[in-house]
Order: structure tokens, then C-alpha cells, then sequence
């Protein structure tokens, strides 16, 4: 029964990156543990945060379909315990000239990922929460979704999205005892920026910040209730300040000088 008395959160996309420092945060901090991720490496992943004397278990889903959402959904409940805390944190990215080069098949996959699947899977949570009487949902977004993203039109915008939603709801919970949190971070040390196809842009060359550290504040965050996070480097905070003060024209040229293929090089 020692195990049941503790707490109960859900990570998603935990089997790397910031994912996965998020559910460490989690497990350092007494919370037993469900991670998923459509990756075979989850399983690696549930392996290790094992170690920190916590309950770890795994689960694979593709939350980019609605099958695979109402799948993690159900082993949610299956655990039969209270969620006190969920990190809607799966996402990708595809980079490159929209009129020319991206693919329509991944953008709309990653529509599905990154938008669909955070309203899906927080319409099917957020009422057992409030029947519980307790919550804690966190976001991962991006300072991306400050400005437009050119390059990254179709990322930048998902989470410009997932901004406003997790923005909006947590406004409507604002009498109740769910807190409603949004991590952004900026450009992370993560395989996020190899299989979006950026390796020959400046944001994929240069210095990152630490996933380990991201994570942290996010997770301080939720914990503290806050509204928002603009995690790592104070060069971060610096952009997503200039993303909502500078008119949009100026933000997305200057994004552009960074997302651009090849730009890298000059």
C-alpha cells in the first residue's frame, strides 16, 4: 500500500530529450510513473528511471492517431489511481521551404502530434481531474510559437497553438484546483533538430541548452503552479519577448536568419 500513497503522473514522448528529463524529474520527486512514446527505447527508458526507487511504466502509442491516443487513454485508467500530474510533451518537427521542399504527409502527422493529441488526450483527462478535485497538466511548447517560424512554418504554428490552448483552459480552471502550466523552451540539446532536417541551419549549429535543465524549471513550474515558463539560456526569455513586442514582419525575418537551410554557413 506504501506504493499507492504516493503520487501518479503521465509523460509523454519520455523516451528521449526533454521527455525524458521530465519523467526523471518526476521519479527524483516521488511521483510513480506512466511514459509513453511510439519509440522501442521507451522500454529502455522505464529501465532507467526504475533506479530512482519509484514505480516506472511503459506503454507505446502512436499519439499522432486518434487510436493511439484512446489507447493511452484507457491504460491511464487501467492503473485505476488519481493522476495528479500529466506532461503533454510528445512533438516533432519538420523544417524547410513550405511551397517547395516539406512533405505534406508530415506536416499533417505532425499537426496530429502536436495539436490534435494535446486537446484529445486533455479532453479525456481534465474531467476525471475535476472529479478528483486535483491536477496538474503541463505543456510543452516552444518560444517558437512567440513569432512566425519560417522554415518551421508548420511547427512555429502548432505551437502558437498550443500556447493559446493551454492559455485558454487555464483560465477557465482558474476556480477550481487544476493549474494549467506551459513550458517554452528554446533551442534544446535533443535529436529535435537531426530528424527535423536542420542540421545546415544556425539553430541547428548552435549552442544549445541542456534538456536536464529545461526539464527542471518545467517541472518546478508545474509543481509551483505557475502560468508559463520560458526554460534555459536568458537569451531565450530575450526572443520570446521580442517574438510578441516586434510586429510580426521583423520576428519572422529574423527567425528566418536562423531556420534557413544553409544558413549555417554564412
Amino acid at each position: 500500500m506504501e506504493q499507492l500513497s504516493r503520487p501518479f503522473a503521465v509523460v509523454t514522448g519520455a523516451s528521449s530529450g526533454i521527455g525524458y528529463e521530465l519523467a526523471r524529474q518526476f521519479a527524483q520527486n516521488g511521483f510513480d510513473l506512466l511514459i509513453t512514446s511510439e519509440h522501442d527505447r521507451i522500454s529502455e527508458a522505464e529501465q532507467s528511471l526504475s533506479r530512482h526507487s519509484t514505480s516506472v511504466k511503459s506503454f507505446r502509442a502512436n499519439l499522432a492517431t486518434y487510436d493511439g491516443v484512446e489507447a493511452l487513454y484507457r491504460r491511464i485508467e487501467e492503473e485505476g489511481r488519481v493522476l495528479d500530474a500529466i506532461a503533454i510533451n510528445a512533438g516533432v518537427g519538420v523544417s524547410g521551404d513550405f511551397s517547395r521542399d516539406t512533405d505534406l504527409e508530415a506536416e499533417l502527422n505532425l499537426i496530429q502530434l502536436n495539436v490534435v493529441c494535446p486537446v484529445h488526450l486533455t479532453k479525456r483527462i481534465v474531467k476525471n481531474m475535476l472529479r478528483n478535485g486535483r491536477g496538474k497538466i503541463l505543456f510543452t511548447s516552444s518560444i517558437a510559437g512567440t513569432m512566425p517560424a519560417p522554415f518551421l512554418a508548420v511547427y512555429g504554428a502548432s505551437k502558437a497553438f498550443l500556447t493559446s490552448f493551454a492559455q485558454a483552459i487555464r483560465n477557465e480552471l482558474k476556480d477550481t484546483p487544476l493549474t494549467i502550466t506551459t513550458l517554452m523552451p528554446g533551442a534544446t540539446e535533443t535529436e529535435f533538430f537531426e530528424r527535423a532536417g536542420m542540421e545546415d541551419t544556425k539553430l541547428g549549429t548552435n549552442e544549445k541548452d541542456d534538456p536536464a535543465q529545461v526539464a527542471k524549471e518545467g517541472f518546478e513550474a508545474l509543481m509551483d503552479g505557475k502560468d508559463h515558463i520560458v526554460a534555459g539560456s536568458f537569451k531565450n526569455k530575450l526572443q520570446a519577448a521580442g517574438g510578441h513586442m516586434l510586429p510580426d514582419t521583423v520576428a519572422a525575418e529574423m527567425h528566418r536568419k536562423q531556420s534557413e537551410p544553409g544558413s549555417a554557413n554564412r
